[in-house]
C-alpha cells in the first residue's frame, strides 16, 4: 500500500532523523513548538513517562526507536552482551506506561523479530530493529487511514461530533485515530463541527486536539469536561468519537480518563459512542476491563497544574490517568480491518488476526 500524504500544519509527533529520534515535545504547546533531538533509550523513556511523546501508538513507535538507539553502540562480537541487554531495555522500556498495550505491542513485535536472527551478527540485529521501528512507524500512517475511512461511512456532512482527549495527528505517525475521519472530511470539503473536552487535569483537548484541528482549518469548539451533558442535550451532538489506549478481549476499553462519563450521557442521550482502535490496541490477552493496568499519575497534575497552585497543600489526591468503559456503552469499535460490535469476541478476534502487514500486502 502507499503511504498517505501527510502535511499537517504543525511539526510532526516525531521523527527519524537518521541518527536521533525528533519529538516534538507536547508538553509545551501550544505556547511553544519545541523539538527534541533524542539520542538515546534514557531520553526515550523519559519522554514516555513525562508526557513529552503520547498517545498509545506514538509512545509504541518512538519505544522502538529508543530500542535501537540502547542497541546501537554494540559491536561484533559483543554477542553474548547483546542478547543480556535486549530483553531487560524491552522491559525497562515497557514499564514506561503501563495502560497503553501498544508499547507492549511494538516492543514484544520488534523483539520477535530480532530472535528470528539470532545467528546474525550485532550489526545485522541492530539494523533489523531500526528497519522494524521504522516500518511499524510506517505502517501507523496508512492504518490511521484506514481507520478514518471507515469511520466516515458512519458520519454525515454536517454532522457535530464531540472528543475527548488527544487521539489525533500528535498522537499518532499521522492523521490520528478519532480524529482521522474528521481530517478526511474536511479533504472532501465537509463541513462537520467539532466539540473538543478540554479533558482535566493535563488539558490533552484543548492544549492539543484543539490546537491541532484549529491549525488544519477545521470548524472546532473547545468546552469544558463538565459541559459535554449539556451540549449533546441542546442537539450540537450527534456522535461522539474518542481513541483509546487498550481495549480487553470482552470489548472494554480503556482510554482517558472522563472517557466514560462521556459513553454514559451519550448513552443517555441516544447518541452513538464510537471508539478508534487500530488492531495494536485490541488486547486478546486481557479478558475483561478490570484487568486493564490503570496508571495512577503524580498528585501535582492536579494540585499544582502548569506550576499553579490550585488545592490546599497537602491534601490527598487521586489522579487515575483512564479509566475503562464497559463495553454495553460502546456502539462500535472502528478499526483499519472494519467495524465490529466490540460484544462480538469472535468479530474482535476476527479484526485482530486478519490483520497483515503492510510489506504482507
Amino acid at each position: 500500500m502507499t503511504q498517505p500524504v501527510w502535511t499537517p500544519p504543525h511539526p510532526l509527533s516525531l521523527e527519524w532523523k537518521g541518527d536521533y529520534l525528533a519529538l516534538l515535545d507536547q508538553r509545551r504547546l501550544p505556547a511553544e513548538k519545541v523539538v527534541l533531538q533524542i539520542t538515546t533509550a534514557e531520553e526515550v523513556r523519559e519522554a514516555i513517562v513525562h508526557l513529552a511523546v503520547r498517545g498509545a501508538p506514538a509512545i509504541g513507535i518512538a519505544a522502538v526507536y529508543g530500542l535501537y538507539l540502547g542497541m546501537r553502540n554494540f559491536q561484533d562480537g559483543e554477542e553474548d552482551a547483546f542478547w543480556q541487554e535486549l530483553p531487560r531495555l524491552v522491559d525497562d522500556l515497557n514499564a514506561a506506561r503501563p495502560t497503553a498495550v501498544n508499547l507492549s505491542w511494538a516492543l514484544k513485535r520488534t523483539a520477535a523479530k530480532v530472535e528470528t536472527l539470532r545467528s546474525r551478527s550485532v550489526e545485522e540485529l541492530k539494523a533489523a530493529i531500526l528497519a522494524e521501528a521504522r516500518a511499524i512507524h510506517r505502517e501507523d500512517a496508512e492504518v490511521c487511514r484506514r481507520i478514518g475511512e471507515y469511520a466516515l461511512t458512519l458520519l454525515k456532512d454536517g454532522m457535530g461530533i464531540l472528543t475527548h482527549c488527544n487521539a489525533g495527528g500528535l498522537a499518532t505517525a499521522a492523521y490520528g485515530t478519532a480524529l482521522a475521519p474528521m481530517y478526511l472530511a474536511h479533504e472532501r470539503g465537509w463541513k462537520l463541527k467539532v466539540y473538543a473536552d478540554e479533558t482535566r487535569p493535563v488539558l490533552q483537548g484543548s492544549r492539543l486536539t484543539a490546537f491541532e484541528l484549529q491549525q488544519a482549518g477545521l470548524d472546532v469548539t473547545l468546552i469544558c469536561d463538565n459541559m459535554a451533558g449539556a451540549v449533546m442535550k441542546e442537539g450540537k451532538v450527534q456522535v461522539v468519537i474518542v481513541g483509546t489506549d487498550r481495549v480487553a478481549a470482552n470489548g472494554d476499553v480503556a482510554n482517558k480518563i472522563g472517557t466514560y462519563s462521556v459513553a454514559v450521557l451519550a448513552k443517555a442521550h441516544g447518541i452513538p459512542f464510537y471508539v478508534a482502535a487500530p488492531t495494536s490496541s485490541i488486547d486478546l490477552g486481557t479478558p475483561t476491563g478490570a484487568e486493564i493496568p490503570i496508571e495512577e499519575r503524580a498528585a501535582e497534575e492536579i494540585t499544582c497544574g502548569f506550576g499553579k497552585a490550585t488545592a490546599p497543600e497537602g491534601v490527598q489526591v487521586y489522579n487515575p490517568a483512564f479509566d475503562v468503559t464497559p463495553a454495553e456503552y460502546v456502539t462500535a469499535i472502528i478499526t483499519e480491518n472494519g467495524i465490529v460490535d466490540p460484544r462480538d469476541k469472535e468479530g474482535l478476534r476476527r479484526v485482530v488476526l486478519h490483520k497483515q502487514t503492510i510489506a504482507e500486502k
